[in-house]
């Protein structure tokens, strides 16, 4: 079973790349959806038990963030694969502007996850980590190399 992590900031296409690549194989587990954490946690029990592949859909800016959710699917001989979306503050804040709604986030949040954000190690536990980028609304899909 999988446990997929996704790290970036917001408006870099994290839900757009789970639509794309996960729909239909895992379980979307979002704060945007879920609202709070006791939820979040009973959807990620639910898999656990269910052997369900899931993913991770939050912006999981630091290693601590990320831990809980490694820490959890490890216990459950879970594999954990990380995604980390290019994260650059101009790019994700002209594609937030596109935005409506709720789906909108304020600038100051943007920029505060940015500042939040440490880019993932293999060693805080992932099996697998990958680079995602967008351009021209299609994704590319690299293996980690430690440098950006």
């Amino acid at each position: 079973m999988e446990a997929v992590i996704f790290c970036g900031i917001q408006a870099t296409g994290k839900s757009t790349f789970f639509k794309e690549r996960f729909f239909n194989t895992h379980m979307r587990i979002s704060l945007d959806q879920l609202n709070t954490r006791n939820k979040e946690l009973r959807f990620i029990e639910t898999c656990i038990l269910t052997f369900q592949p899931f993913v991770i859909d939050n912006t999981n800016p630091s290693p601590e963030e990320r831990a809980k959710y490694i820490a959890i699917a490890k216990a459950n001989k879970f594999k954990v694969i990380g995604y980390y979306f290019q994260s650059k503050v101009a790019v994700a804040l002209a594609r937030n502007d596109q935005r409506t709604g709720k789906e909108k986030i304020p600038e100051i949040g943007i920029k505060g996850t940015y500042k939040r954000l440490n880019l993932p190690q293999m060693d805080e536990g992932f099996d697998e980590l990958y680079y995602v980028t967008a351009e021209n609304n299609m994704f590319t899909v690299n293996e980690w190399s430690n440098e950006i």
